[in-house]
C-alpha cells in the first residue's frame, strides 16, 4: 500500500490552466480570471515563505481558505458589504463549466471593484513586524503604546496600522496620515472603522473557539463609491492564529499559518532567493494539519475533501 503522505503530497493544484477564459492576474496563492464585470478567484496550493513559492503545495490549501473565507463572509456581511457573486460551480457562467471538477470548492465568483491600493491591518496583540516597531520606536505607525509591554501581549485596545500593497516583498507599515494622502482622509478614516469592527467581531468569535487571532488584515474596493471588502479575510494566509491553550505572555506563540515551512527552511543552506528547495512530504503532511485544525476549531465544522 502506497505511504499516505506521498498520496497526499501528489494531489496538490499547484497552478490552474483555463484555456479561453482571459488571465488577469497570478499572485502567489490565487489564480484570477477576467470575466467582464466579474472575477474568477482560485485558490491554489501554493505555499510561499520569505516571499518566496515553494516547488510543491500544500494539498487542500486552497478549499481550506476559500471555505474559510466564506465563513467569515456569511458573517460579517452586516458590517460591509463584500464583493462575493456565487459561491457554488453551478452558479458560475456556462463558459466555466467544463472545469468544474478544478474549481470545485476553491473557487468564487466575484465584483470587479476598484481596490484601494492600501492593506488594512488590524493588530491586537505585539508581533512580527508590530513587535519589531514597537522595540525600536514604542510604536507601531506612529501610534505610541504603553512602555514595558511584552512579546505576544495583548494591546490595550487593537490598533489600525495601514500598509502599502507590494507586488513582490513585504509590505511597508505607513502611518495614518500618509495612508490618508494615499486615498484620502475621510475614505481612510471609514476603512480604519470597518477593519476594527471585522476584527472585533473575528476575534470575539476565534477566542471562543480556542483560537486568538493577533492581526488580520483586509483589502477593500469600491463600486460606484460604494466599500466593498474584497480578496481573503481572516485565513491563516491573512492572519496571525495562535492556539488559546499555548499562549504565553513573552513567548513567541505556536501558529496556525505556515510557520512550520518557515522553521523547516531555516534549518537550510537556502539564501532565501529563488529557486526555493522542495519540501519533503512530513512538512507537507504536517502543515496541511495545521490548516485544517484552524479550519475546524474555528468554523465547529469537520473539513470534507
Amino acid at each position: 500500500m502506497p505511504d499516505q503522505s506521498q498520496s497526499i503530497a501528489k494531489e496538490a493544484i499547484i497552478s490552474t490552466e483555463l484555456p479561453g477564459i482571459p488571465v488577469f492576474r497570478r499572485g502567489k496563492v490565487r489564480d484570477v480570471y477576467d470575466l467582464g464585470e466579474n472575477l474568477l478567484l482560485v485558490a491554489t496550493d501554493r505555499i510561499s515563505a520569505f516571499d518566496v513559492i515553494m516547488p510543491n503545495g500544500i494539498p487542500d490549501k486552497g478549499k481550506i481558505l476559500t471555505q474559510m473565507s466564506l465563513f467569515w463572509f456569511d458573517r460579517t456581511g452586516d458590517i460591509v458589504k463584500n464583493h462575493l457573486v456565487a459561491r457554488e460551480v453551478g452558479d458560475f457562467p456556462s463558459i466555466l463549466q467544463p472545469y468544474s471538477d478544478l474549481l470545485e470548492g476553491r473557487s468564487l465568483l466575484v465584483k470587479k471593484t476598484d481596490p484601494y491600493p492600501i492593506e488594512c491591518v488590524a493588530r491586537g496583540y505585539l508581533a512580527g513586524g508590530g513587535w519589531s516597531d514597537y522595540q525600536r520606536e514604542g510604536a507601531i505607525c506612529g501610534i505610541e503604546l504603553p512602555q514595558g509591554l511584552q512579546l505576544a501581549q495583548r494591546l490595550p485596545e487593537p490598533i489600525f496600522t495601514p500598509a502599502t500593497k507590494a507586488d513582490t516583498g513585504h509590505d511597508v507599515n505607513i502611518p495614518f496620515d500618509e495612508a490618508a494622502r494615499i486615498v484620502g482622509r475621510e475614505t481612510l478614516t471609514r476603512l480604519r472603522d470597518l477593519t476594527l469592527a471585522l476584527y472585533e467581531r473575528a476575534r470575539a468569535h476565534a477566542h471562543d473557539h480556542g483560537i486568538i487571532i493577533s492581526d488580520t488584515k483586509f483589502e477593500f474596493g469600491r463600486i460606484n463609491d460604494e466599500i466593498i471588502l474584497i480578496d481573503e479575510i481572516l485565513t491563516p494566509d491573512s492572519s496571525r492564529f495562535w492556539p488559546a491553550s499555548s499562549y504565553k505572555v513573552g513567548a513567541s506563540p505556536l501558529s496556525f499559518d505556515k510557520q512550520y515551512v518557515r522553521d523547516y527552511l531555516e534549518t537550510l543552506d537556502w539564501d532565501k532567493t529563488p529557486p526555493a528547495p522542495e519540501l519533503p512530504e512530513e512538512v507537507v503532511v504536517n502543515t496541511r494539519k495545521k490548516y485544517l485544525e484552524a479550519y475546524e476549531l474555528l468554523t465547529g465544522k469537520k473539513f470534507e475533501v
